[in-house]
């Protein structure tokens, strides 16, 4: 865990290094944006957008290289290396459970605040005749129906090479958590060869992770300054009124949040978000959960004191079904698009509405831009248009950000939860 420890420890300043980066991209995005202060034309925009951005994408492409080695390692470690046996049974009981509820609960959130705020009736019909049909039904394809006992079925990794290459981190969980557990069955000899070796992998994949780091701060700078240049402000401002009430719910849950860590957890609020912030930079930069489990790992250990096995277990696991900022957001779309295009829902559909997002967030990639996939096939779901889409197509980038560091701060939560509970069965 050397590495891991010195994830930060080289740069202890890093969160105020991502943050300058953070500014200074939107900053000098908006002098370079055509739709900012427009001093590149359309297509120099695009040219340098695409270098700047590089960075940015060497700091993704490398942590996604590791991830999942350290999600497989991290978990087997978190089973297996823990002494007592029923430590899984102990943690699973409580964890899954509670990913649940929170994730019912931010839905619970999202349709209060779309219900108190109507977005949909500021949207202006000029903005509906010019929607981007096309690029919205690229994006919207709905798959093919799925019977239950189906799903079920597939929840076992059958295939896991192919699952790797689809890059399926909730099979790659699955497997990662049968191999711990069948760890637990063998011998000591066999059992202490194996998890050596899966030590090594952890350690390997940490130091490439350690190296990635080094990169945050540009990557922080070059993956904004792309974005602001690309959309500038007109796509924030002609929905202004949807973007302002997904950050109301997120902000609603990261209340609850702060709430169960000082209630629940016995930890003080103020400083579970002063040692969190640099997780919460990088995941508002990159928005990729994955890309930043290795960093939230650390911070879980390190400044909020929580048992390793615990660590290893909860943050590769909520990296991956735990997606409460993302269910938020994608019942806000969903019900501000039916605002929108006045489709009126009964309870009874909102309801199921709410079920759909919770099913859909769990499992779901951490990887940047996967939210408004899952939404679309959400929205076919319940004859929403298609074409809306493309609404909020230009501001989805800025709402993913949000989103993905409402899911990090959701894991850490988790983490000081199941410390509190579990801390005593840990071996």
């Amino acid at each position: 865990m050397n590495d891991l420890n010195r994830l930060v420890s080289d740069k202890k300043m890093l969160w105020a290094q991502i943050l300058i980066a953070l500014v200074l991209g939107v900053v000098i995005g908006l002098i370079l944006s055509p739709k900012g202060m427009a001093v590149l034309g359309p297509s120099s925009a695009e040219q340098v957008a695409q270098w700047v951005a590089l960075p940015g994408k060497l700091f993704l492409a490398l942590i996604q290289m590791v991830v999942i080695p350290l999600v497989m390692s991290s978990i087997v470690l978190g089973i297996a290396g823990n002494k007592d046996t029923s430590f899984l049974k102990k943690v699973g009981l409580r964890i899954f459970p509670y990913f649940v509820g929170t994730t019912l609960v931010s839905v619970c959130l999202g349709v209060a605040v779309v219900s108190l705020f109507s977005p949909g009736s500021y949207v202006d019909s000029d903005l509906l005749s010019n929607l981007g049909v096309s690029s919205a039904l690229a994006l919207s394809q709905e798959p093919a129906t799925i019977s239950i006992p189906e799903r079920v079925a597939a929840m076992i990794p059958a295939n896991f090479t192919q699952s790797t290459l689809d890059k399926d981190m909730f099979a790659v969980v699955m497997y990662a958590g049968f191999i711990g557990v069948a760890l637990t069955t063998l011998i000591t000899k066999q059992k202490t060869l194996l998890l050596d070796l899966t030590q090594a992998v952890q350690s390997l994949s940490l130091k490439i992770v350690n190296w990635a780091m080094r990169l945050a701060p540009f990557a922080v700078f070059g993956l904004l300054c792309d974005i602001t240049i690309r959309i500038g402000v007109d796509a924030l401002l002609g929905v202004s009124a949807y973007v302002g009430t997904v950050i109301a719910g997120l902000v609603l849950l990261l209340v609850v949040y702060l709430l169960l860590v000082s209630m629940v957890g016995r930890f003080n609020p103020v400083q579970f978000l002063k040692s969190i912030k640099e997780a919460q930079l990088l995941a508002f930069s990159t928005s990729s959960s994955a890309a930043v489990m290795p960093l939230s790992m650390q911070i879980a250990e390190q400044k909020l004191a929580v048992e390793k096995p615990i660590v290893q277990f909860i943050v590769p696991l909520g990296a991956t079904i735990n997606m409460d900022g993302t269910a938020l957001y994608q019942v806000i779309a969903a019900l501000f698009l039916t605002q929108v295009f006045g489709i009126h829902l009964s309870d009874s559909q909102i309801v199921m509405l709410m079920l759909t997002t919770v099913g859909a967030s769990i499992g779901s990639p951490s990887t940047p831009g996967v939210g408004i996939v899952i939404l679309a096939s959400v929205l076919a779901s319940f004859g929403i248009p298609p074409s809306g889409i493309a609404l909020i197509l230009g501001v989805d980038r800025i709402l993913d950000m949000c989103r993905t560091t409402l899911n990090v701060t959701g894991d850490l939560t988790a983490c000081i939860i199941m410390n509190r509970w579990l801390a005593k069965h840990v071996g």
